[in-house]
């Protein structure tokens, strides 16, 4: 599929050749279809960072919410095809915010609460927003985030922004300026009813902003009709969602994730979705599994991350909690090792509950691969995506960009055909979207990842194409070996990165986080090299293995595995843009451990 091969207008708009067949497709389908059938219905259950605290939302307060916040909007001169960043957390009122600009026709950009004003500034420049919408202040873990005072840092900088609206999340006061808008009172001024703006299929719906290989962040566009419908059907037949059950997806709104399974997927299914604004570990390790018990959830989709984590803390802060209602687990983010799957499988889901391993992208709009929809109980294999979703053609390539056909193969992964949820551009560098997904194999979207298809068909992530190293002539998927030493049960967590080595080639460095009770350290470490020569091969066994509290991760759990390369090529010291680390301090904590390292390796 070369570009001029991608949906067009009329290709997705469900048969209807009028633009006026979509009034404002999210919002109607995501609220007025629902209002006028169960409008008491709850569509959102907003868990607040203090457990027990929680507010439920129906679909008719959700709808009054979004029609006044649209109205805001209009009458702040915010048109049809206009951008809006939204700076928020996880609430109703963000929801509202992403609904009212898909009312009346403008395009969202949710720039995740944790950014820093200088990242933020960046993706409000680059898609020249018109407003923001943001809280004075946000919740997160027991802790104050200082939001609006990011935002005034941020948009000394943006001369496109005219508007600043402010809703109140704490009672504190903040600074209000000659472009800020108190949100709340504004809203309570305007008329509950907002007529949806007429829209074409293939207008754009949101932005959001994906890093990408080059470092500068590439604002990813999806478009109205096909990204709903995909979102809506993968929500419905990947969890098995059923009327009635409560669906916990804990992922943030800032990522492609809470678009497509904390908002549209669910809302459009006449969903009750959780928004959960707390952390993993607030007020302790239990949160998750309490929250389960209190708000009887049915499907929990979450981030191997955090599994990873709490897996770290034991069994009885999960045991401690009424785990009955759930019915499906889900895992997103990244390829989940087996360890983590086993505990999330066995001990949080009781070996009862579905687990599906879920393989997509920014770029996709929705699961592409997973173990289920499938026939009734069909196998599913431990930490293995498995099953093309429908209309998903997955094809492996070679290195001379040619298919490769049979199983128990290894290549490329790309997909054959488009399918409705597909990305349609890059905001203003239709070029750079090409580039990056169909010039390395033209006529098919190249991901970016490596797959394995099984003797049996299915489909294993092995890891990021850019994450492969070359031992003595063998490509290793760095993911394999981390894969390997996360079996042990003392690692919860490892990053493996090649690294330039005299006699092979290359190397393998790997940075392995222990247990807390772990005590034989250098022990473990020869357990590790044992396990991987033989999960692999001995020529897989890193040279070096470094032991680490903790991994540098961005704020959605995404291992930095670009600044370990710097600190072991000792250039720490010029590590560029770190401000999407969760916290920077952990740079010091890596590079004091491997200063260690090199001085015990130079006197042993």
């Amino acid at each position: 599929m070369d570009a001029s091969q991608l949906p067009h207008p009329r290709q997705t708009d469900c048969g209807s050749s009028s633009g006026d067949f979509l009034l404002s497709l999210k919002s109607v389908n995501c609220l007025d279809q629902h209002v006028q059938q169960s409008p008491d219905r709850v569509a959102l259950i907003w868990e607040k960072d203090e457990p027990g605290t929680e507010v439920k939302i129906t679909y008719r307060e959700l709808l009054d919410m979004t029609c006044r916040l649209a109205n805001t909007l209009k009458k702040y001169g915010i048109q049809k095809g206009d951008r809006v960043a939204v700076y928020m957390p996880v609430s109703p009122l963000a929801v509202a915010a992403m609904l009212a600009c898909a009312r009346i026709g403008a395009v969202h950009t949710v720039v995740f609460a944790g950014f820093s004003a200088e990242a933020l500034a960046g993706r409000i420049n680059d898609s020249e927003c018109k407003a923001v919408i943001t809280y004075n202040q946000g919740i997160r873990g027991g802790r104050i985030i200082e939001l609006k005072k990011t935002v005034d840092e941020a948009v000394k900088n943006c001369p496109s922004v005219k508007h600043v609206f402010v809703a109140q999340r704490t009672d504190n006061t903040v600074h209000m300026g000659d472009l800020d808008i108190p949100l709340n009172e504004e809203m309570a001024r305007e008329a509950p009813v907002c007529i949806p703006e007429s829209m074409e299929s293939e207008d754009m719906l949101f932005m959001l902003y994906t890093s990408g290989s080059t470092g500068k962040p590439k604002g990813i566009v999806h478009t109205q009709a096909g990204y709903l419908l995909y979102a809506a059907l993968t929500h419905k037949y990947v969890f098995d969602y059923q009327q009635g059950d409560i669906f916990g997806c804990v992922a943030d709104i800032g990522w492609i994730t809470g678009h497509s399974y904390v908002v549209y997927g669910p809302l459009c299914n006449g969903a009750t979705s959780v928004l959960f604004e707390s952390t993993p570990t607030y007020p302790d390790p239990g949160r998750y599994w309490e929250t389960v018990q209190r708000l009887k959830i049915n499907q929990f989709y979450g981030a191997p991350t955090a599994i990873r984590l709490l897996l770290k803390y034991g069994d009885q802060w999960v045991k401690k909690y009424d785990r009955s209602s759930l019915k499906t687990l889900g895992s997103v983010g990244e390829p989940i090792n087996h360890e983590a799957w086993q505990w999330f499988h066995k001990v949080v889901g009781d070996s009862k509950c579905t687990l599906v391993d879920t393989w997509w992208q920014t770029e996709t709009g929705g699961i592409c691969i997973a173990p289920r929809p499938s026939e009734e109980g069909a196998e599913i294999i431990p930490a293995m995506a498995m099953r093309p979703f429908f209309g998903i053609v997955p094809v492996l390539m070679d290195e001379n960009g040619k298919v490769i056909e049979g199983n128990d193969v290894s290549g490329a992964l790309c997909i054959a055909e488009p399918w409705p949820g597909m990305a349609r551009t890059i905001y203003r560098d239709n070029q750079r979207f090409v580039d990056a997904y169909f010039k390395t194999y033209p006529g098919y979207y190249f991901t970016g990842d490596s797959a394995y298809r099984t003797k049996e068909g299915y489909y294993q992530i092995t890891g990021r194409m850019d994450d492969v190293i070359n031992v003595s002539g063998h490509r290793l998927g760095t993911a394999e070996i981390e894969d390997a030493m996360d079996e042990h049960p003392a690692v919860p967590e490892t990053a493996v990165i090649g690294y330039p080595h005299e006699i092979k080639g290359e190397g393998a460095f790997a940075f392995v986080v222990l247990k807390d009770d772990t005590v034989q350290t250098e022990h473990v470490k020869q357990e590790l090299k044992a396990i991987v020569a033989s999960k692999i091969a001995k020529y897989a066994v890193p040279d070096h293995v470094l032991v680490v509290k903790r991994l540098p991760k961005t704020r959605s759990g995404k291992i930095m595995r670009r600044l370990l390369k710097k600190i072991i090529a000792d250039e720490g010291s010029n590590l560029g843009d770190i401000t999407t680390l969760e916290d920077p301090s952990v740079i010091t904590e890596i590079l004091d451990a491997y200063e260690k390292y090199k001085s015990e390796q130079r006197t042993s």
